[in-house]
């Protein structure tokens, strides 16, 4: 059975909400403007007269949502066809490609080629948002894993556990942390410092699991069914794209490393927002398309089709913002704040930010996309941060850490179930292997949530 569209979840959430403004008692709380940022005022909710909300409302929400998102929702239009230009040219396959091929030249490099690799793949989850375009890789890991030795399972788990494990502790993603910080009114990509803390955890125990499996004998090639007559790959080795390292993607690669650095400073010492950001990505889709000679019809066409593949995203977000525009005036979303708080009233900020977590979770398997899960949850999660003593950049974490984790292992992403139909590799069996990782994960979560609690991160 085919798991249903984010926009059509969110849409029945949308129907949903209206039908709780004629149920739901209306009340609302205070609200002040703290550091350019408008928050609740916690002990002032009150009831007030109920407004419940009709057809016509729930017609116009999108429409309303899509205005009241739209510099957010250009942000990522923008970003997505930014991206479509720098992949157009290949410079990143062509990157990664050369390391691989290095390595296999030199012997001596082969112990330390998979932690390189999988810090390369981590790093792309956490600063571009690499996810499907993993899928790229696979035709060159399963057949590279193959060669070495390894299991089919070694070579999935290079650029999947890496790249899931560089998402969920994600530095400057702009379809994860640059949506969910734009929500929450928050500098976008600011507290990258401690979200390296938070990568570098996740990405270092991914390689410790990767490696201790590599090295024992149930990851030998000759001791897995799997490898290599029933991995498509090994029989087609043909079939992977040998991109050479040309001085044009060498230089796009530079382009945008220093685009990457660019940003870290902007948002940390500039005070860079979404506008400022966006136009960065411009200047690099243009420089981008400049250095790579896509000439300027064809340089536009892909901007234009990244920016379409994008368009599914920037309507989850219009949609939840007008969830958001529907409770507010039906009156029903500060009492919706105000029970959830009353639950887990007098519990240390600590616990509650771990329910949190755990909340997020169970909405991932639900809705798997982080831009739209970010987008429909955000707007909630953000305000009852404020009344828990959750501030609203641990809230992110929070977010970002329950998005990116159960990615791994959920049969609702499409990316892992396309992984493993791919490879050849039995969801079971998968899940078999992966999920005492997927349980270290979450255990280590758990504690990377608590500084921030405490030290009040902002």
């Amino acid at each position: 059975m085919k798991h249903p569209d984010s926009l059509i979840i969110v849409g029945a959430v949308l129907i949903f909400a209206t039908f709780l403004t004629w149920i739901i008692p209306a009340g609302q709380f205070d609200r002040e403007v703290v550091d350019n940022r408008e928050i609740l005022v916690p002990g002032s909710y009150r009831a007030v007269e109920q407004q419940p909300q009709g057809i016509s409302v729930v017609l116009l929400a999108p429409v309303k949502g899509f205005i009241a998102a739209s510099q957010i929702i250009a942000f990522v239009l923008i970003i997505g066809g930014a991206f479509a230009v720098v992949q157009k040219t290949s410079a990143i396959e062509a990157g990664l490609y050369n390391i691989i091929r290095i390595c296999l030249d030199r012997p001596s490099y082969r112990k330390i080629l998979i932690p390189m690799l999988m810090v390369l793949f981590s790093l792309a989850g956490a600063t571009f948002g690499m996810s499907e375009e993993m899928l790229l890789f696979i035709l060159i890991t399963i057949p590279f894993a193959h060669a070495l030795g390894y299991n089919t399972i070694v070579g999935v788990a290079i650029p999947f556990i890496a790249t899931g494990a560089g998402f969920a502790g994600a530095l400057t993603n702009p379809f994860t942390i640059g949506i969910a910080q734009g929500i929450a009114e928050l500098p976008i990509f600011s507290g990258w410092q401690y979200r390296l803390v938070v990568w570098a955890s996740l990405t270092t125990t991914a390689i410790i699991y990767v490696m201790r499996y590599a090295n024992s004998e149930q990851a030998r090639i000759d001791n897995d069914s799997l490898s290599p007559g029933s991995s498509s790959f090994a029989k087609e080795p043909a079939t992977v794209v040998q991109e050479p390292l040309t001085s044009a993607r060498a230089a796009i690669l530079v382009v945008f490393l220093v685009a990457v650095i660019l940003l870290i400073i902007g948002s940390t010492f500039w005070g860079w927002y979404i506008n400022e950001i966006t136009g960065l990505f411009i200047g690099v889709a243009i420089v981008t398309a400049i250095i790579g000679r896509l000439g300027a019809n064809n340089a536009i066409a892909v901007f234009m089709e990244g920016a379409g593949r994008m368009m599914s995203a920037a309507m989850v977000i219009a949609f939840a913002k007008g969830i958001l525009i529907l409770t507010s005036d039906g009156k029903i979303i500060d009492t919706i704040l105000y029970t959830m708080a009353q639950w887990i009233e007098g519990a240390h900020p600590v616990v509650s930010a771990q329910l949190m977590f755990f909340v997020q979770n169970v909405i991932n398997f639900f809705v798997p996309s982080g831009s739209g899960q970010a987008a429909l949850t955000m707007p909630i999660m953000s305000p009852l941060g404020d009344l828990l003593g959750v501030t609203r950049q641990t809230t992110v974490l929070i977010f970002q850490l329950g998005d990116g984790i159960g990615n791994m292992i959920i049969p609702t992403s499409g990316v892992t179930m396309g992984v493993l139909s791919a490879a050849k590799i039995p969801y079971v069996r998968w899940v078999r292997w992966v999920a005492p990782l997927i349980i270290l994960f979450l255990m280590i979560s758990m504690m990377l949530i608590i500084p921030p609690v405490l030290m009040h991160w902002q």
